[in-house]
C-alpha cells in the first residue's frame, strides 16, 4: 500500500490553483473538467512523481461543515514538510500569506502554522 493521492477541501478550486501553486510553489500536475467541478492536483516541485494533493471541491455539505470547525478550531488540515521553517516562513510571509502560528520548536520538531485563503490552516513541520 502506497500514498498516491491526498484530498484536500478547498472553497474555490481556481483560487486554491493560484495559491497552492504561485504561492507555495507547488505545480499542477493533472486538471480535468468535470462538469461543475474538476479532478485537479498539485505535486511537489521536488517529487514530481510522488504524492498529489487533490484540490477537492466542497460540493457536499458536511464536507463545509467540517472545513470550518476545523479552521475554526485551529487545526491544520493537513502538514507539509519543509528543509527549513524559518526560511519558509519568511518566503511566504513576503508573499503576504498569514501565519496563526509563527515558527515553534515543538520538542523535535520546528513548525508553523498558515491560512491558505481557500478555508484551511496549513502546518508546515521541520524534523
Amino acid at each position: 500500500m502506497k500514498i498516491k493521492l491526498v484530498s484536500l477541501l478547498v472553497k474555490d478550486q481556481d483560487k486554491a490553483l493560484q495559491f497552492y501553486t504561485e504561492v507555495l510553489g507547488f505545480i499542477k500536475k493533472t486538471d480535468v473538467p468535470l462538469g461543475e467541478h474538476k479532478w485537479l492536483t498539485v505535486v511537489s516541485k521536488e517529487e514530481q512523481d510522488g504524492p498529489e494533493v487533490v484540490l477537492e471541491p466542497m460540493a457536499f455539505q458536511p464536507a463545509r461543515v467540517y472545513q470550518q470547525a476545523l479552521y475554526e478550531a485551529g487545526i491544520p488540515a493537513t502538514a507539509f514538510y519543509v528543509d527549513n521553517v524559518e526560511e519558509e516562513y519568511q518566503r511566504l510571509e513576503k508573499k503576504g500569506v498569514v501565519f496563526s502560528l509563527k515558527p515553534t520548536p515543538m520538542g523535535a520538531i520546528k513548525l508553523a502554522v498558515f491560512d491558505d485563503t481557500c478555508g484551511n490552516n496549513i502546518q508546515i513541520v521541520q524534523v
